[in-house]
């Protein structure tokens, strides 16, 4: 593992990079015209939650400092609700956005600080046991990756794709 400076994400870190993994396999082998595919009109689409983490993703990167602004920011930002009149991008735009703020969000992450991490980032949330901090919304994020990587793989399977592969690739180091 990579040397970090605060031991408060030893935890994340490896979430963090087994998320990446998580990612990219559950994506793996779905077609661009599945990935917009809605179950009984009821589900968000895939490409509606890729969009999602990778809000995620960038939301992350900013409260870490990065400037670097998500290209599809508009149809996604803090969990926009789907709108079925939009065109969407497509998967390999998305995927390459991952790869653009993936690695540079990890490497914010072995950098924070204490200090940083303590620091106060509202919410709104109002709730008296979750102080609303830098370094829990980082968990919420973390959180999020995995609801929507679990959301992702559940609407694989009912898109007829076999189940996702645990086969990570140990050459992507975020």
């Amino acid at each position: 593992m990579d040397t970090l400076i605060s031991k408060k994400l030893e935890i994340i870190i490896p979430a963090y990079r087994g998320h990446s993994q998580t990612f990219l396999l559950v994506l793996d082998g779905i077609s661009e015209e599945d990935a917009l595919k809605r179950i009984e009109g009821r589900t968000n689409h895939i490409i509606w939650m890729v969009g999602n983490f990778l809000d995620m993703r960038y939301g992350l990167g900013f409260v870490l400092g990065l400037t670097e602004e998500f290209k599809y920011k508009d149809f996604f930002f803090q969990g926009k609700a789907l709108d079925e009149s939009l065109t969407y991008p497509t998967l390999q735009e998305l995927k390459e956005e991952f790869h653009k703020i993936s690695p540079l969000v990890y490497q914010k992450l072995l950098e924070a600080t204490d200090e940083e991490l303590d620091k106060a980032f509202p919410m709104g949330m109002n709730i008296d046991f979750f102080p609303e901090t830098v370094l829990n919304f980082v968990g919420m994020c973390i959180g999020r990756e995995d609801y929507l990587c679990g959301q992702i793989g559940l609407m694989r399977r009912i898109l007829g794709y076999e189940g996702m592969k645990y086969d990570f690739d140990k050459d992507l180091k975020y």
